[in-house]
């Protein structure tokens, strides 16, 4: 009798701990700027991710995070690294940084040389592989909106972009290329040659369309 309820004791514990296994959700996070922290609203990408993980039925299998500040450059990301995501022991973590280290060089006159972006983006990524975590890196997006590289600050975002290629190809980590698919993207749909409007509402920020292209950016990668 008192193996039986042994065994039976045992029976019930591994169903137990087979059903808390199948209930802990994968930990994503979102590492970035204002963009990324816009991301989490009503209608940001992030929130549109999970309610496309919600319509697939796979709303327990995925917890979505987002870690954006606004005004962040990569050293401010390395600043906070511990707190915003480290702690939280995530398996996949999106970093998405560079806009600002462009952006405010002209406006604020403290962007970010491209050595020391590169240096604290790759302590940023050795890391977040430290704690076990897999990394995707992504390109920025734009700074204005308007076609043939004529924007103020085209040059510049180029070389950032051709930076976070080269650490992707350095670092062996997987790479979504947001520069190069939004570049396409308003290629195919800014006939006018505005410079803002087309999936952004200032020329950086994204507007709902802008959120919706992010969203279908990153889905391949969250499986």
């Amino acid at each position: 009798m008192k193996r039986l309820l042994f065994i039976s004791g045992f029976i019930i514990s591994i169903a137990m701990l087979s059903a808390f296994a199948k209930q802990q959700k994968k930990k994503v996070i979102f590492f970035g700027d204002s963009i990324t922290q816009a991301g989490v609203g009503p209608t940001g990408f992030i929130t549109l991710l999970q309610q496309d993980l919600n319509k697939a039925g796979k709303s327990r299998d995925f917890e979505l995070i987002g870690a954006g500040i606004g005004g962040n450059k990569v050293y401010d990301l390395y600043l906070r690294l511990e707190d915003d995501v480290l702690s939280k022991k995530p398996d996949l973590v999106f970093i998405y940084i560079g806009i600002n280290d462009v952006w405010h060089k002209r406006s604020f006159g403290t962007g970010t040389d491209p050595d020391k972006f590169e240096k604290f983006y790759n302590r940023i990524i050795e890391k977040i592989q430290a704690g076990g975590a897999k990394v995707v890196i992504c390109t920025p997006t734009v700074i204005g909106e308007k076609k043939d590289f004529v924007n103020e600050l085209d040059g510049d975002l180029n070389k950032y972009a051709e930076i976070i290629r080269g650490i992707a190809g350095n670092k062996n980590v997987e790479l979504l290329d947001l520069h190069k698919a939004t570049i396409a993207y308003i290629n195919a749909h800014n006939p006018d040659n505005k410079s803002q409007g087309i999936l952004t509402q200032d020329g950086v920020h994204m507007n709902e369309t802008g959120n919706r292209f992010l969203a279908d950016q990153f889905a391949p990668y969250i499986k």
